[in-house]
């Protein structure tokens, strides 16, 4: 949401009778535990028809779970920016394969909304606000619509905006309920480590609050544990919860509307060139072991001549590249796509093979190979091939299946070892 409009107040917007069941609620519950405000919110006649919000973030899994034994048909709702890691879509679909959660509803951006807004995907370079406010506010709002209120996994400890936070919020039109409010982190272990559940694979690597990719990095030794998410910005709450630093629900108001649009008529115009090539092609899929998928990554590539001392999410390195150039500088890039200008140029294998040897545990995506290139592209260390329809056509998914027999995965973990 564009820094410029006035913010709503939460409490303020809603009614007196939301704001005193609220303060009821708090005081009835006051001295219980997580687990039981959680399970006695989903059935409480004064919370109203309910619905558990989820980022399947770093630390989702506690509410998951507790939600899991309670009655895993209840609704959970998961908000598919479009612009989330890999590594979260797949946690996604483990956690709700291990946990037998039957309602998972995946909430996307509108189509119309994000061609108007956002049609060529960096919005976030230039308003990150806006680029949330489409992605994130609007299709939660419109989700949340038939609910009396909704569950979050926000905690006191993760920031000093949360810091006052209660078991019960007025939000809006709806009770917002944290049951994890007075966690601290310790807690959060200890539920996780007792209940063996599994941990989103990005934690490992310093990810201590995961959002989308291109906004979202490490978190250093003693830093908090938000301080990743749009990290160099004043901005702090990606505007389902806050704005400014204060709390904000209820539809995006017309203004903001407007301001989005014109920012991404701004932005389209006076996009660096560049930046416009090197996102992926409209007519293209993705070749993997198991056969041909739709792209899972909207964001742009930034090409390796504008690379400077930021860090790129995603990176296009040319057949002509030199791995020794990114060397210390692959921790923040989740993705790097390697040119490979005709099936006979083989120098974009031995790239990823350096790549791989230099450490980099992220995505490599080849783009230019043809099917009977995929064997050796695997080897390499490459995780997946960019095909154009055209070439689909000529060399359907049967094809790359049949080559993807041939792969070692000893030697890919060699590789990435």
């Amino acid at each position: 949401m564009p820094r410029d409009l006035a913010p709503l107040d939460a409490a303020a917007a809603s009614t007196p009778e939301l704001v005193g069941r609220a303060a009821a609620l708090n005081a009835a519950y006051r001295h219980h535990s997580a687990f039981a405000v959680m399970s006695r919110a989903l059935d409480d006649p004064g919370v109203g028809a309910i619905a558990l919000v989820s980022s399947f973030g770093a630390e989702s899994v506690v509410l998951l779970h507790m939600l899991s034994v309670m009655d895993r048909r209840r609704p959970v709702l998961f908000l598919e920016t479009g612009m989330l890691f890999p590594e979260t879509l797949a946690y996604q679909q483990e956690l709700a394969d291990r946990l037998g959660l039957t309602d998972i509803r995946l909430i996307r951006p509108e189509a119309a909304a994000l061609s108007a807004a956002d049609p060529s995907g960096a919005l976030y370079l230039r308003d990150s606000d806006a680029c949330c406010a489409v992605r994130k506010v609007q299709p939660l709002e419109q989700a949340l619509a038939p609910f009396a209120a909704w569950i979050t996994g926000r905690k006191r400890f993760q920031a000093g905006t949360r810091a006052a936070l209660e078991f019960f919020e007025p939000d809006g039109p709806r009770l917002k309920v944290n049951p994890l409010a007075h966690w601290r982190p310790e807690d959060v272990r200890d539920y996780m480590e007792n209940n063996a559940l599994p941990r989103h694979p990005l934690v490992a690597k310093g990810y201590l609050s995961i959002g989308c990719a291109p906004c979202t990095t490490p978190v250093a030794a003693g830093e908090d544990p938000r301080a990743g998410r749009w990290r160099g910005q004043s901005k702090q709450e990606c505007g389902i919860h806050f704005v400014n630093g204060r709390a904000v629900r209820g539809p995006v108001p017309q203004a903001a509307e407007t301001t989005i649009q014109t920012k991404a008529d701004t932005m389209t115009e006076t996009m660096p060139e560049a930046k416009t090539e090197s996102a992926p092609p409209a007519g293209h899929r993705i070749a993997r072991d198991d056969g041909f998928r739709a792209d899972d990554w909207n964001a742009p590539f930034e090409p390796l001549a504008n690379l400077n001392e930021a860090p790129a999410a995603a990176l296009d390195l040319p057949s002509t590249a030199d791995p020794a150039e990114l060397s210390g500088r692959l921790d923040d890039t989740r993705i790097i796509r390697v040119d490979f200008p005709s099936f006979a140029d083989g120098r974009g294998f031995t790239i990823a093979k350096r790549l791989r040897e230099m450490g980099y545990q992220g995505r490599l995506r080849a783009r230019g190979l043809i099917a009977d290139q995929y064997a050796m592209a695997r080897r390499a260390g490459f995780d997946e091939v960019e095909v154009s329809d055209t070439l689909a056509a000529r060399q359907p998914e049967d094809q790359w299946l049949a080559r993807a027999n041939w792969m070692a995965h000893d030697y890919q973990a060699r590789l990435r070892g």
